[in-house]
């Protein structure tokens, strides 16, 4: 469907504007920890949900860049081995973020496979599954294919021994 321009409102629905609130602070938080990786920059984000509940990010963390902001303090120091957790973990997050970009996409292309063989979509939707049901998923998956590829296996064999036979009888009769 791509994406479209969408109209700057309040979203009415209360689940709607939820889930938009979810979406928009996701992107929200990854657009800062871009900004602190790539520029070196000092962020902190302070956001409130529809439901009153706080959501905050900061880079190297919240406090250090409320504390400059209040007091003024330009020349704020950060501990190396702080800052070297923080490269870190801004890397694991990133490999994160690709790593579920990538499934998204997997589960996408699975989607169109299932509408496009016919299969219930009741049967499976994994849009509504939780991380430890995909995992379980695709554990169950990858044991599936195992198991399918070890009885193709014994398929071939069986044919390839049914083969020999029926020509050795052939050269038994001759």
């Amino acid at each position: 469907m791509g994406r479209k321009k969408i109209e700057m409102k309040m979203v009415k629905d209360s689940n709607a504007r939820q889930v938009t609130f979810s979406k928009r602070r996701n992107g929200l938080f990854k657009k800062a920890n871009e900004l602190a990786t790539l520029c070196a920059a000092q962020v902190a984000i302070v956001v409130f949900s529809p439901g009153g509940k706080p959501f905050s990010f900061g880079n190297p963390s919240v406090d250090a860049v409320t504390q400059r902001f209040l007091n003024q303090d330009y020349t704020i120091e950060v501990d190396p081995e702080q800052e070297a957790r923080v490269e870190k973990l801004s890397e694991e997050l990133n490999g994160l973020l690709k790593q579920l970009h990538i499934e998204k996409k997997r589960g996408k292309m699975l989607d169109k496979a299932l509408k496009e063989s016919g299969a219930s979509r009741s049967l499976l939707n994994i849009n509504e599954l939780g991380y430890d049901e995909l995992v379980n998923l695709k554990a169950k998956l990858e044991e599936l294919q195992r198991n399918l590829k070890g009885r193709v296996n014994e398929i071939e064999a069986s044919s390839s021994l049914l083969l020999l036979k029926k020509v050795a009888d052939e050269e038994d009769d001759d």
